[in-house]
């Protein structure tokens, strides 16, 4: 993630005073109020293009932080412009091998990522590692976010061995650069944790989780919400392993921590709820599963744009226990509502596009609409074929 500046208050249109919109803007990013960060960070940057040269290293920092925003918002094309105009400035003010225009990279790949353009994602990490192995020793900790980084792109792609390759490298510039407790090594631990989930390797993303939370309660204090992260990690594989009162147990400690270091609109609550209403319905409690999910809905309809991938991902969970629960045009109603959203936000051959259009054939099936079931299986699977490795678990 691109570096973020906190500075100081001066007065009007004076660079200096654009640094007192940048630390609002980051106190309301990190709570998860992007819409308030974004107009903070919009007001430095109007600052600063008044007062800067156009091509001043300050307004890529400006560029960098609304792109941001942007991406955790899912405003993916804005994000990509903000990034890219960071980049041109960069490119322009900066020789080829400065460490600055890594972060652009590293940054434009994070967006590709989120809007599932993997090669393009891939290729934008790949220059930022370039650069960092030119301008860096090679055990800097910049170089295994660039690691971290294309691991979690082979991750998303279904390339597993790929991924883990690239994380233990990741950790093994950070054993080496960074003390025993670092945070960093919490997060490299936990991201070879999910890989090992990805791969039904239970019993290793459980001690990899678990590694994980011991450096994490360790180095952070009891409410950080890093430990909510690992706690919510462990919950899933306790989950995935049919032990659904441990992974209660776990995603309750994980929303306890955010109702106390969150406010109670950050989209991290959501996913808490949205995590124990999924071991809910497998624990066959439809009604509580079900008012999760809703709570989970309501929260992100509270943060995110009208399109964001995350309410698709509420309708699709909430279809799904209408669809168990036999309330099958409530199930088709949802899981058309989570395609609409996701024909919108994401490229039309995202691998994520392919749940909606399962699901919904699913219902048609259940209903007894067979020819309608086929064609929406077909599309699924074709997605599934385009976006994805021929030997992805999911296929």
């Amino acid at each position: 993630m691109s570096k973020e500046k906190s500075t100081t208050i001066t007065s009007t249109n004076h660079p200096d005073s654009a640094e007192s919109y940048i630390s609002k803007a980051l106190v309301h990013y990190k709570t998860g109020n992007y819409p308030k960060a974004l107009l903070s960070y919009e007001k430095a940057l109007e600052i600063q293009q008044q007062s800067l040269p156009p091509n001043h290293p300050d307004l890529t920092g400006s560029y960098n932080n609304i792109g941001l925003v942007h991406n955790n918002m899912g405003n993916y094309p804005k994000a990509l412009l903000s990034h890219e105009k960071a980049l041109a400035i960069q490119q322009q003010s900066l020789p080829p091998t400065h460490p600055d225009l890594a972060y652009s990279y590293n940054n434009i790949g994070l967006v590709h990522d989120s809007m599932g353009d993997y090669p393009k994602a891939l290729l934008s990490h790949e220059k930022a590692l370039e650069i960092r192995q030119q301008s860096l020793p090679s055990n800097h900790p910049d170089l295994a976010e660039s690691y971290n980084n294309i691991g979690v792109v082979y991750n998303n792609m279904g390339n597993y061995p790929e991924a883990l390759s690239y994380y233990e490298k990741a950790l093994a510039i950070e054993q080496q650069s960074l003390p025993s407790n670092h945070p960093d090594l919490a997060k490299s631990y936990g991201n070879i944790g999910v890989v090992h989930y990805s791969m039904g390797s239970y019993p290793k993303a459980l001690l990899s989780h678990e590694k994980a939370l011991v450096i994490q309660e360790q180095s952070l204090p009891p409410n950080h919400p890093d430990l909510a992260y690992s706690y919510n990690n462990i919950g899933l594989v306790h989950d995935s392993i049919g032990d659904y009162p441990k992974a209660l147990s776990y995603h309750k400690k994980a929303l306890e921590i955010r109702q106390n270091s969150l406010p109670p609109s950050h989209p991290d609550l959501a996913s808490s709820y949205n995590n124990i209403g999924n071991v809910h319905r497998n624990m066959s409690n439809y009604p509580i599963a079900l008012l999760s999910h809703e709570k989970a809905l309501e929260i992100r309809q509270l943060s995110f744009p009208s399109n964001h991938p995350d309410l698709a991902s509420s309708y699709n969970n909430i279809g799904e226990v209408h669809n168990i629960m036999r309330n099958y045009s409530k199930a088709l109603s949802y899981f058309e509502k989570a395609l609409e959203i996701q024909q919108q936000s994401l490229p039309s051959g995202h691998p994520d596009m392919a749940y909606p259009y399962n699901n919904i054939g699913l219902v048609h099936e259940n209903m007894g609409n067979y020819l309608e079931a086929r064609t929406f299986y077909e599309h699924a699977i074709q997605i599934g074929e385009q976006s994805l490795p021929l030997d992805h678990p999911t296929l």
